[in-house]
């Protein structure tokens, strides 16, 4: 007798937002079974669970230690599983909640930014062949001395794609308000267009430079093991976008879509001693805090004697960044510390972009015509970004969006 296929699928906070999304999404959770699949769901905390108990956090302590904060942002995720299992219950059909912890979702011990190291399927395998559905809470994990992490802001993705690469599911399914992966965000381009199928290096980037329909590290599992990712529509059954390896003629168009990425901070050191070291001694403590880092500019001057060296990042950990460079500053009588938070990134994302001429100078063309100055450019095979003023983010997505004819065709261009 062949194995079941199994399927999971992995539901965002605003596909559970209140008691009737809850059992909608519990429907479709049944229907897979009764096609004759095993299904793994994944959930994320209801609606702004996750925000409301942040802002709680903050309320009471100005900063939070980051492992209470722990502690306390995952009880959004087990209220998700509790009621899920009680829905798919309500209805007939067997179905257990499990924590991270009780699943073996093993991590490292980074608290509010932590990665996973290994899954344990057995619990899983087991109650599978019972028959029952497993409802696993996504974002977070439990290091090796039983402590809870979680995996970051948007991560239930990446346990969802994890658990299907552990699992060896037939796919992914990542539902969410949006019935797809856009060109650019539709709430702020309302001409873009939904992509059906991109691969995962073009989602990859997408996701790391702003388009926060897919959570990077997610698409980095789905491309490490080939795990084929759906991301669908909660409301309806169309069949949304597939990311998957590249086949031949996805990317005839050059630019699949254009991103803006507004929660970023630049971080400047002024007057760095140009010495052998310097910079690795920034980066290695920056490093040490798991900060994550972007964009990274080292300017010479006084006859290359000194050095400014500017980096980008979260806007979340600019604080903790700050805080770092001014002890170092200290250390490295360096002349000053600056951070600026008025900053966007705005990034074209395509396969080949390199060796396709004329992307870059149409890029900055676009920007010119809309008087937006650019304070720094970076490229690589895949992207080409500028970061801008905050304010000028929004316009500089839609004139690029336009300069490289992704908008959506209407009715009287299509032959």
């Amino acid at each position: 007798m062949s194995a079941m296929v199994l399927v999971v699928q992995k539901f965002g906070g605003t596909s559970l937002a209140d008691a009737e999304k809850i059992h909608r999404a519990a429907r479709r959770a049944i229907r897979a079974k009764l096609s004759g699949q095993q299904v793994v769901l994944v959930v994320s905390a209801m609606g702004r669970t996750t925000d409301d108990l942040v802002k709680l956090a903050q309320a009471v302590c100005c900063d939070p230690p980051k492992r209470e904060l722990d502690m306390l942002l995952t009880t959004g995720e087990q209220v998700s599983i509790a009621l899920m299992a009680m829905a798919i219950d309500a209805a007939g059909h067997e179905a257990i909640s499990l924590t991270a912890g009780q699943l073996g979702l093993v991590t490292d011990s980074a608290h509010t930014r932590s990665r996973i190291q290994r899954i344990s399927r057995d619990r899983i395998d087991a109650e599978l062949a019972a028959g029952k559905i497993v409802i696993v809470a996504g974002f977070q994990g439990a290091d090796q001395a039983g402590e809870i992490t979680t995996l970051g802001r948007g991560a239930s993705d990446t346990t969802a794609t994890a658990l299907a690469a552990v699992l060896g599911a037939k796919c992914c399914e990542i539902y969410t308000d949006v019935d797809g992966v856009y060109s650019a965000d539709p709430r702020l381009v309302p001409g873009a267009r939904k992509i059906d199928e991109i691969n995962y290096d073009t989602m990859l980037e997408m996701a790391a430079t702003g388009a926060t329909v897919m959570h990077s590290r997610a698409i980095e599992f789905g491309k490490k093991f080939q795990v084929p990712i759906y991301v669908r529509s909660s409301m309806t059954d169309a069949e949304g976008t597939l990311i998957t390896a590249a086949t031949p003629g996805m990317e005839a168009i050059v630019v699949r879509g254009v991103t803006l990425r507004e929660d970023l901070a630049v971080v400047a050191m002024n007057g760095v001693p140009n010495t052998p070291g310097a910079a690795a001694r920034i980066f290695s403590e920056v490093a040490k805090s798991n900060i994550l880092i972007d964009d990274i500019v080292q300017n010479l001057y006084d006859g290359g004697r000194v050095a400014n060296i500017g980096f980008s990042t979260n806007s979340s950990e600019s604080a903790e960044a700050m805080a770092i460079c001014r002890r170092l500053g200290k250390q490295l009588g360096v002349d000053g510390v600056e951070i600026d938070e008025g900053v966007s990134k705005v990034s074209a994302v395509g396969l080949g972009m390199r060796t396709h001429s004329g992307i870059a100078a149409t890029m900055f063309e676009a920007l010119a015509k809309e008087k937006i100055n650019i304070d720094n450019i970076s490229t690589s095979e895949i992207v080409i970004s500028c970061i801008v003023r905050r304010e000028d983010g929004p316009r500089a997505l839609r004139c690029l969006h336009s300069a490289f004819e992704l908008d959506e065709p209407r009715e009287d261009d299509i032959a």
